[in-house]
């Protein structure tokens, strides 16, 4: 699901692939185990004997290729090249995020009412929202319902950390081999397909496609081997913006075909859901950390926390407010309430009267700044390796953007467009600056009586206090004090350059008159 998380693409992509010229994938077959069981023993000395009954001729050569052996080599290849850590259910992912059995009740029913109509014209879901906002606990969430209806063709979810995981090397096979462990027939044709191409590994991602899964697929079919309409219909990818470098990432390429604009030219051919303005999470945050929270207090041999009375509506209500609406926040502070290193009482306390200005002794948002660097760090690093780029100081443009959203600048501007100039960028330049930066902050345009312009905002605001304080964006922080006087020498150079034209101006109109500059 996510991606073009939106992209950020983004963050993941719900896939049908039933739409040409990608044959159909729809329902389930037995499992491979299943079907192997009732197959009758093969006797292979019988199938290997070629003259039965024969006697007294001599055969000098003699080249016996088995197709079955070829099949079986070509799948064991496949095995090699398989990331087994980015299923759904692998030990690797034993402790995935998912939703609790009571919230994002709607969204989840929107995506599993789109994967069982077979008849939805669009064919790829893609489901967008801010880093945080839960994609992948919805993803997992979904993978792990399909998986139950015998509906999951195949899953791959993306991590940053695990290197069969955080590049495209490994998707396309990973997506066959699971395709094939449903069908026999689909199974034997993709290691074939594999014997007779041993270095399809090496190949583009769009002829790996063809080569193990549209192919064989459709050759299974022909053959009445495969029953499309029974067959495991949804696929589901999860993380793009988990990949690492530039070449391995494929949300802005998928992003800019799904956006609404014209050269989305995919955008009509997919079913969009965007979490972070389709979906209210606040209701689902409240009662997520009620439960949580109350959990961790009946557990607890503080017995302040067993108290019926802890945690009060009024913590509730501010951890809702600070959450933004996004999962993320919610979860790292359950994930520090529930260490059992202290008393869930004064844990959650240190959350809530953490203010940025103050001599901290506790990380308790730790998880969540972890997250925040890694976005704001790749992003720096990608900003800074385009060539029209190099010398710009990426995290200083970031922070003053983010200082005149909040009117810290004198002469602060509503529109983001007129603060480009300000800042010596060039027209729209924080499109580029922004471009990595989707899953934490958008642009969006505003209206008054007087115009239209665009405006940044931040998707979360516990960001905007992240890059307020040293303590939590450690060797990413900004002063303001260097803002206004970057802000300020920019001033005075323009000031210089203005009052510069002006003389060069009056210095001709002098000429004019027969005046020299010496009289």
């Amino acid at each position: 699901m996510e991606k073009a998380k939106g992209l950020t693409v983004a963050k993941a992509i719900l896939v049908n692939p039933t739409e040409a010229p990608m044959p159909s994938f729809t329902d389930v077959g037995p499992s491979a185990a299943a079907t192997h069981r009732h197959r009758p023993p093969v006797d292979h000395t019988a199938a290997m004997s070629i003259f039965p009954g024969a006697h007294d001729f001599n055969i000098d050569s003699f080249n016996v290729h088995s197709f079955e052996n070829s099949r079986k080599k070509g799948w064991e290849k496949l095995l090699e090249n398989v990331a087994s850590n980015a299923f759904h259910d692998s030990n690797a992912r034993f402790d995935a995020p998912k939703c609790d059995a009571d919230t994002r009740v709607e969204v989840t029913k929107e995506l599993t009412d789109w994967i069982q109509d077979r008849e939805a014209p669009q064919r790829l879901l893609c489901m967008t929202g801010a880093a945080g906002a839960g994609k992948s606990a919805l993803q997992q969430t979904i993978a792990e319902q399909c998986s139950d209806s015998n509906t999951l063709g195949s899953a791959f979810f993306f991590s940053a950390g695990d290197p069969t995981r955080n590049n495209l090397s490994y998707i396309v096979p990973t997506i066959a081999c699971q395709l094939g462990l449903h069908n026999p027939a689909l199974r034997d044709a993709i290691g074939q397909a594999i014997d007779d191409n041993p270095l399809i590994f090496k190949k583009r991602l769009v002829t790996q496609m063809d080569t193990l899964i549209v192919a064989p697929f459709q050759r299974v079919c022909a053959s009445g081997g495969l029953n499309s309409s029974t067959f495991p219909h949804a696929i589901l990818i999860d993380g793009l913006d988990e990949c690492s470098g530039e070449d391995n990432r494929p949300e802005w390429a998928i992003r800019t075909a799904l956006d609404n604009d014209p050269e989305g030219y995919l955008y009509q051919l997919a079913y969009h859901i965007k979490l972070s303005d389709m979906y209210n999470a606040t209701g689902d945050i409240r009662r997520y950390l009620w439960n949580r929270l109350r959990g961790i207090g009946s557990r607890s041999r503080d017995r302040r926390a067993r108290s019926p009375l802890w945690p009060t509506k009024e913590d509730i209500e501010r951890l809702v407010a600070a959450a933004s609406g996004q999962f993320v926040y919610a979860a790292t502070v359950v994930k520090y309430v529930s260490e059992r290193r202290g008393s869930p009482v004064d844990r959650l306390r240190a959350i809530i009267d953490w203010t940025p200005e103050g001599r901290q002794q506790t990380r308790p948002l730790e998880l969540l700044d972890m997250l925040y660097r890694n976005i704001l760090s790749t992003a720096k690093e990608l900003y800074e390796a385009v060539d029209t780029n190099r010398g710009r100081d990426f995290l200083l443009l970031v922070r003053a953007h983010q200082m005149n959203s909040d009117h810290r600048i004198g002469g602060a501007l509503k529109s983001t467009r007129s603060f480009d100039e300000i800042i010596s960028l060039e027209e729209a330049g924080h499109q580029v600056l922004f471009s990595d930066l989707h899953s934490l902050l958008f642009v969006r345009q505003a209206a008054d009586m007087i115009g239209v312009w665009e405006e940044m905002y931040f998707y979360h605001l516990s960001f905007s206090e992240f890059l307020d304080s040293e303590f939590r964006a450690q060797h990413l922080f900004v002063s303001e004090t260097r803002v206004h006087q970057y802000v300020d020498d920019l001033h005075e150079h323009e000031l210089a350059d203005i009052a510069k034209f002006y003389l060069d101006q009056w210095k001709e109109e002098y000429k004019e008159y027969g005046f020299t500059e010496k009289e």
